[in-house]
């Protein structure tokens, strides 16, 4: 309640000068004018309280500037009115009182542009880096995590578990790593209001996989008090707001789990610059709060507790990316000329982003960028941007320019089933040893998962399909290998020589060619080579002698530059 009581005081200073000026210039009685003002204040503080009560605006130059010019233009022409004589108001009142208010309307447009100017501010503070490409994946590495929408399809029909479902939807999903298992975690919410006057409390959440699709959800129960569905002084948000009424919040609270289980919602905030509203992307906080207490505290957003994967909110990395993007050189640039100027594209999962995690199991949001030019599908780069920290990395090496953007391949997967109309979701851009590779989820109409889709992507026509993200990549890397005329996958790792006699031999064709895989004795290394490269691969067998020069993709796999084969041609 502090914070709503101290910004609707702040919100009525305005009109407190006004009455000032009224008691001491007007003619009429000054108790008399003092009284009708005090009763117009209360009535106004009253209503500005509630309105404040579920607008929540943060104590900052621009909102409470705008909240006072309004109450002060609809209070004080009221209190005006009272001081007529002869069916006139007073000139003497009228003149100060309107100059009052068009200073007040000229403050808020000053302050509006300076808003403006302040833009290039707010990109200078962005945390930023340049890199030509990301480092390839292993074959270990899985490329890529349940959509979300999958998620929620399946934990919305494992609703019936819990207690009273009756009460309940359920909430935002949020993915996080927790004991090495990266998964979706939903808190259960307050279908409406009457809802919560009758069940005062959400009775807990659902985990799921983020990487298995065969996996099912599991209900946790645990009584939460403080939600986003909660209303009054359950809020998370005005028990945030109640104590810190100066920082703006960034987006919705989202829930996220701690190594014992327990859950606790965390949100996104900061004090903007100056006398604007924007944002210092260096100084960005978030508050973790404990839903059963509603006890909170306040972090700096990369000394959160190590649990948390998430203090910088989806909604501020979309921010930050549109910044990244778009005031390169500035504001003025931003409208004429936009030189380097790029656009966040929206083919993310959450709020125009979407969530991955590195081998390392740190978290980040990808995003593609393309040109503002209109009818121009190729995307200029792609950024990630680390949860906890906020730092943006931009990759934007010569493999990934003229490559084809979000939106591009979600079509491509769009136009693979027409008549099934499955869709592509949550595209994001991996180095797949080498390739700018989109990989993609195929969904049903009804949010159900169908395939993985991996895409080439400067090459529309190169496309794999599968049941499995595994499988799938293996599918992908060996059609890479059999693409005649594909520029290798591996151009960036160093080469090694190697040798040894054949033990086993595949030949594998396709419709794109054939790819040739064998193993040495003594090495457990699976060796495969494009038959364009090297047709004589074919007539490889068991105990040939080679000598190869080779990419090592990982200490399972390595692909083959050069070939010799004792006995036949070089």
């Amino acid at each position: 309640m502090i914070g709503v009581l101290i910004s609707s005081l702040i919100a009525m200073i305005l009109y407190v000068i006004g009455l000032l000026v009224i008691v001491i210039r007007s003619k009429k009685s000054s108790s008399v004018m003092f009284k009708n003002g005090m009763i117009l204040f209360i009535v106004g503080y009253v209503i500005t309280f509630v309105v404040f009560y579920f607008a929540l605006p943060a104590i900052t130059v621009p909102n409470m500037l705008i909240a006072n010019t309004i109450i002060a233009i609809l209070l004080l022409p009221i209190l005006l009115m009272a001081t007529k004589t002869d069916k006139k108001v007073e000139t003497r009142l009228a003149v100060p009182i309107t100059t009052l208010l068009s200073l007040s309307v000229i403050a808020i447009i000053v302050v509006i542009f300076v808003g403006v100017a302040s833009l290039d501010n707010s990109y200078d503070s962005i945390a930023k880096a340049e890199q030509e490409e990301a480092k390839p994946l292993t074959k270990d590495q899985t490329p890529i995590t349940v959509a979300p929408e999958f998620a929620r399809n399946k934990i919305q029909k494992a609703m019936s578990v819990v207690p009273n479902t009756q009460f309940y939807d359920l909430g935002k999903l949020q993915v996080q790593e927790v004991n090495g298992e990266v998964i979706y975690v939903a808190p259960v919410e307050f279908a409406d209001f009457f809802k919560y006057l009758r069940g005062k409390e959400t009775a807990g959440y659902f985990t799921i996989s983020a990487t298995d699709v065969n996996a099912q959800p599991v209900f946790h129960e645990e009584a939460m008090t403080y939600t986003n569905s909660s209303y009054f002084n359950k809020y998370v948000n005005r028990v945030i707001y109640n104590k810190y009424p100066q920082y703006i919040q960034s987006g919705e609270a989202q829930i996220e789990l701690d190594e014992d289980g327990k859950s606790w919602y965390v949100q996104t905030i900061y004090r903007p610059i100056s006398i604007t509203n924007k944002p210092d992307l260096q100084d960005i906080k978030a508050v973790v709060i404990d839903p059963q207490t509603g006890d909170l505290k306040m972090y700096n957003a990369n000394e959160v507790p190590d649990f948390i994967e998430g203090s910088i909110s989806s909604e501020m990395a979309t921010l930050e990316n549109k910044y990244f993007g778009k005031y390169i050189h500035g504001w003025i640039n931003s409208l004429f000329g936009k030189r380097d100027v790029k656009i966040p594209n929206e083919s993310g999962v959450e709020s125009s982003v979407t969530p991955i995690f590195d081998e390392e199991g740190e978290m980040y949001y990808f995003t593609d960028f393309s040109s503002p030019k209109e009818n121009i599908d190729s995307a200029l780069g792609y950024s990630l941007i680390h949860a906890r920290t906020g730092e943006l990395t931009y990759f934007s090496g010569q493999k990934n320019s003229g490559i084809m953007d979000s939106e591009g391949a979600k079509q491509i997967v769009n136009k693979e089933f027409p008549e099934k109309k499955w869709e592509g979701y949550m595209p994001v851009l991996y180095n797949i040893d080498g390739n700018p590779t989109w990989v993609v989820n195929v969904l049903d109409p009804n949010g159900l998962h169908k395939q993985y889709a991996y895409i080439k992507a400067d090459d529309a026509d190169f496309v794999v399909f599968g049941d499995t993200a595994s499988e799938t990549l293996d599918a992908y890397r060996m059609a890479l290998l059999q693409r005649p005329g594909n520029v290798e996958a591996t151009d960036d790792a160093m080469l090694e020589n190697r040798n040894g006699t054949v033990t086993r031999v595949l030949v594998t064709s396709t419709e794109q060619g054939q790819a040739v895989q064998f193993l040495l004795e003594n090495d457990q290394t699976i060796y495969t080579i494009n038959a364009s490269k090297f047709p004589h691969a074919i007539f490889l067998q068991p105990t040939d002698k080679v000598e190869a020069e080779v990419h090592v993709i990982d200490e399972n796999n390595a692909t083959i530059e050069t070939l010799k084969v004792e006995g036949l041609v070089e």
